[in-house]
């Protein structure tokens, strides 16, 4: 019986953080994002951030959306995982925050 730590002969591809932001990019723009020096707006209100950090993407998302002073979480994405978990995270919180303002 072999190990649990087979690979199967699969591997992850490897993290380029360049591409992987341009494509995280491109996912908050079609969430209806617009994007202002790193900053993704939605009507103007600050709701996440994205930058090159190294070998890494450094991301934010609000608490709750506010044009005066936005409360950070800050994040470190280092793989294509972690990125779609921040995308679907933002995708339900756009949600919320949309009920919320209904």
């Amino acid at each position: 019986i072999g190990s649990m730590s087979e690979d199967w002969g699969f591997a992850a591809p490897p993290f380029k953080p360049d591409e992987a932001l341009q494509r995280l990019r491109r996912e908050l723009r079609e969430l209806g994002l617009t994007e202002r020096a790193g900053v993704f707006e939605r009507r103007g209100t600050p709701i996440a951030r994205a930058a090159l950090d190294g070998a890494t993407i450094a991301v934010a998302l609000v608490e709750r959306p506010s044009r005066r002073s936005p409360q950070w979480r800050p994040r470190t994405l280092t793989s294509s995982a972690e990125q779609r978990a921040f995308v679907t995270h933002l995708k339900q919180q756009l949600g919320a925050w949309s009920e919320d303002d209904d």
